[in-house]
């Protein structure tokens, strides 16, 4: 097998340790089993991503000594890296589906959808749809006037994969319940829908992302077999939280790449500390990315079965 990976970044604000985390442990892996690296820009939201945060990151990853194989600015058998330049692309799965039924409009309002996620039926693990508009007639949605969104028209079934860190996952969607949106009100294309179609595209064979997101994977997996694309092999890497135990984001301070070079920390410090954090190395180490290629392998981040890490910004 030819390893492909990604690191997938949404641009709404400067890339923080926790995006560098992620992104330092998939180099790593992906640069020990010489595979591919696309680096892709999802900045399919745009009221929130910014251009300058796209260049900015990819500035930062270069600084930091993270090189990638297929990214912004080239065109390649899949088109482009960049998802806000792929909206054809999700736009013609989406009207495919909605010419096979795959997809139903749902007229439901916020309001409605919150009712629903306040009240969970009993025995359920977190509130899910209920499926109100998955069998309206065809009169029925001749009287609404609101602009629906789209949701996936689930079938009930069970979804199994083995995560290289977590180890076996089982998750059963159901009818109905799990009817996820993939097209906003708004016309945004979701999340699920793009990471999936995409992964399918890019021939990614290897997905190394944030524990936060394991949850979904049988959502996108799901996706993935309906569009006849080939399941990547998943790594669910811990979160790094703070000393409260909160993940770290964008809004804490002090934590972005900007910061922590703007007060004279090396990259070598910066890449040394997360190789603490993953239990690789003693605390206060500093190397670049290509000793670490070198001399660390992933087997020695003994750290990444830990459900979270919680992480020091001291340097």
């Amino acid at each position: 097998m030819t390893v492909r990976t990604r690191f997938a970044p949404s641009p709404t604000g400067y890339i923080h340790l926790g995006n560098v985390w992620v992104a330092f442990l998939n180099w790593l892996w992906t640069r020990q089993h010489q595979g591919t690296i696309v680096l892709r820009i999802e900045d399919i939201d745009r009221q929130r991503c910014r251009p300058i945060y796209a260049e900015a990151l990819q500035e930062d990853l270069t600084w930091l000594g993270l090189d990638w194989d297929e990214g912004p600015g080239a065109s390649y058998a899949y088109g482009s890296a960049v998802q806000s330049e792929r909206l054809d692309t999700y736009q013609a799965i989406l009207d495919r589906w909605k010419r096979e039924g795959r997809i139903y409009p749902c007229y439901c309002t916020r309001a409605r959808l919150r009712q629903i996620a306040s009240a969970p039926h009993p025995g359920e693990e977190a509130p899910g749809y209920d499926g109100h508009c998955r069998d309206l007639s065809p009169e029925e949605r001749a009287k609404e006037t609101k602009t629906p969104s789209w949701r996936f028209r689930m079938e009930t079934e069970a979804v199994a994969f083995t995560d290289l860190l977590c180890g076996p996952q089982r998750r059963t969607l159901y009818a109905g319940r799990d009817d996820f949106v993939l097209l906003r009100a708004d016309g945004m294309i979701a999340y699920q829908l793009a990471a999936s179609a995409d992964d399918g595209a890019m021939g990614i064979t290897h997905v190394f992302r944030g524990r936060d997101l394991l949850s979904s994977t049988a959502d996108q997996i799901c996706l993935l077999q309906k569009q006849g694309g080939s399941v990547p092999v998943y790594g669910h890497v811990p979160l790094l939280v703070d000393a409260d135990g909160v993940r770290l984001s964008k809004r804490q301070h002090g934590i972005t790449v900007r910061d922590l070079r703007a007060a004279d920390v090396s990259a070598e410090k910066i890449l040394g500390k997360l190789l603490f954090w993953a239990g690789a190395v003693p605390e206060g180490t500093a190397l670049s990315a290509q000793e670490a290629l070198r001399s660390i392998g992933w087997e020695d981040c003994r750290a990444l079965s830990k459900p979270a890490i919680q992480a020091d910004f001291s340097f």
